[in-house]
């Protein structure tokens, strides 16, 4: 489930604008988890699970590989930003009137989707690989 505050999603800028909690890795990943959602890659990842083995396998795992590189890097981009997104608190720069996100709420929401759609890819991913295919068709 979408972390909320103030009405407002983890997945959208006036979520931290507004002083909603920065979200950990693993709370990222609940709610990934916690959804259907397969992520950008699901055609790509359908399409794939739809070859005959060990082409399926190897397809998934290569697709499996991408997500998990584009998982490291968002993470550690998502740490700097949550940095920035301190820094910028302890400046007292979030004071009402809110008209418009600043560029920091924006770039935390953004990293907060791309972390939120790697977990979805390897969740998705991980499924379909926990059952091999029968090699013969039988």
């Amino acid at each position: 489930m979408m972390h909320t505050h103030q009405g407002r999603k983890s997945s959208h800028p006036w979520y931290y604008l507004l002083g909603g909690k920065r979200l950990s890795l693993k709370e990222i990943r609940e709610e990934a988890r916690a959804s259907s959602y397969q992520g950008y890659l699901s055609e790509e990842i359908n399409s794939a699970d739809r070859l005959p083995e060990p082409r399926r396998s190897e397809a998934l795992r290569g697709i499996r590989s991408r997500a998990f590189a584009s998982l490291a890097r968002n993470a550690s981009r998502y740490r700097v930003v949550c940095r920035e997104l301190s820094a910028h608190r302890a400046a007292g720069l979030d004071q009402p009137p809110f008209t418009l996100s600043d560029d920091v709420h924006r770039a935390v929401s953004l990293k907060h989707n791309h972390l939120y759609n790697d977990f979805a890819h390897l969740r998705a991913i991980d499924e379909l690989l926990s059952r091999q295919l029968d090699l013969f068709g039988f």
